[in-house]
């Protein structure tokens, strides 16, 4: 214990160092009141949503009441979906930086609606938004290669190398402290901030010693190529340089050549696509007699097919049913859109396990409930809900049954 507080001392005695940690320190804490700030905002806005969405309803429910038109109110009513965000999405802002968590849609066309709003994103761990992942993934390299880069050649240089050399009891073991005391003082003004958070967050505790398992892995990595740079018995100044040029490769170079590699050996079109590919499919419809339309509609919900047959007058669940048989018509490439999603990100996953940078953002993002998968789950969980949309207003339209204000507290609502 005397050994490691004279040890201590020596380095708080380099103001480099002191200023390596204290950067850190500052870095992480920034981090993470950023990432706090932007999960507050979020859930504002989500919390916020709701009223609004009431005040809406209630509004169109005293205009169809007059009516009693069930196809007005599935036509008018926007029924509000969000995403929550998870308690450590702070530390990992993820796709919720780019990708829509707050959607309103209606019982028409699914498709369109739900990719007005994409966020084309195949998951691979490139520079986003400054949070704790990027302060971890991004920074800590450097402040590692700050503190390590000289830990043998800083000592040969200045002549002392020798003497600690004759010293009884230093060798494996001075480095060994030196080592450790430094990179334990690094995790410290690391974890010290995302700690705070995580408890302020009330992030489950499991999921946070995976994060800091996650964090000690990733120094341990990056401390142990400077060590290995330091083997060299190169300067000072080369190791930094050395360093600096593999930092730039594992986390910046190579992430985003695989990147652009999984791009072409996946191909995957936009969700705009398919969101011209069904309103094209809906605006046919208007061109060919609506018995066609009806026909293919009950091909897959014949359960409505009983349903009063057309008149020459506008019915809305002529209108509801070609909006859904052009859903209908590009579910293949819906589904070719999702596997080619899901295959990238399964690559960059894998990729993950060769790039250190690439896998612990994913890692981090996993665990914040941020990344591709949560997306997904998000517009399946939209899905369902729109489906139960669809049916609440089928029951209405194909039995002609009357749609009044108090039939509004009736819609299904979203459940996060």
């Amino acid at each position: 214990m005397t050994l490691l507080a004279h040890e201590l001392r020596l380095l708080l005695r380099s103001r480099m160092a002191v200023l390596t940690l204290v950067l850190v320190a500052l870095l992480a804490t920034a981090a993470v009141m950023a990432g706090m700030a932007e999960v507050a905002r979020q859930r504002d806005v989500i919390a916020r949503i709701q009223p609004k969405q009431a005040q809406d309803i209630a509004s169109i429910a005293a205009w169809v009441d007059k009516e009693k038109d069930a196809g007005s109110a599935a036509y008018y009513s926007f029924h509000a979906t969000w995403d929550a965000p998870a308690p450590l999405a702070f530390a990992a802002l993820g796709l919720r930086d780019v990708a829509p968590y707050i959607l309103r849609v209606r019982a028409l066309g699914l498709e369109a609606q739900l990719y007005d709003g994409e966020a084309f994103n195949p998951e691979l761990a490139l520079p986003g938004r400054f949070d704790f992942s990027f302060v971890l993934v991004y920074l800590t390299p450097l402040f590692v290669i700050a503190l390590f880069h000289d830990l043998v050649s800083g000592e040969r240089e200045a002549g002392r190398m020798r003497m600690l050399d004759a010293i009884a009891g230093s060798g494996r073991h001075l480095w060994a402290r030196r080592v450790l005391l430094r990179g334990g003082l690094l995790f410290v003004a690391l974890a010290a901030p995302l700690v705070v958070g995580a408890l302020l967050s009330h992030v489950p505790g499991g999921t946070l010693l995976a994060v800091l398992g996650l964090l000690v892995l990733y120094l341990a990595f990056w401390i142990g190529m400077t060590l290995l740079v330091g083997r060299l018995r190169w300067s000072s100044v080369a190791n930094a340089a050395t360093l600096a040029g593999l930092w730039l490769v594992l986390t910046l170079i190579l992430p985003t050549v695989a990147h652009v590699a999984i791009n072409r050996a996946i191909p995957v079109g936009q969700g705009v696509e398919l969101t011209l590919a069904q309103r094209e499919a809906v605006n046919r419809a208007w061109d060919i007699p609506p018995g066609d339309t009806m026909r293919a509609f009950y091909a897959n919900h014949p359960e409505w097919k009983d349903s009063p047959p057309l008149t020459d007058a506008f019915h809305y669940k002529w209108y509801l049913a070609f909006h859904q048989v052009g859903d209908e018509s590009v579910a293949a490439k819906v589904a070719a859109y999702r596997n080619g999603i899901e295959a990238r990100d399964a690559a960059a996953h894998s990729i993950g396990w060769l790039l250190p940078s690439v896998g612990v953002q994913s890692v981090m993002a996993r665990l914040a409930n941020t990344d591709v998968q949560a997306q997904l789950a998000y517009q399946d969980r939209i899905r369902a809900f729109h489906k139960q949309l669809r049916n609440f207003y089928y029951g209405y339209l194909f039995t002609d049954k009357p749609f009044g204000k108090a039939d509004f507290e009736k819609a299904p609502k979203f459940e996060s």
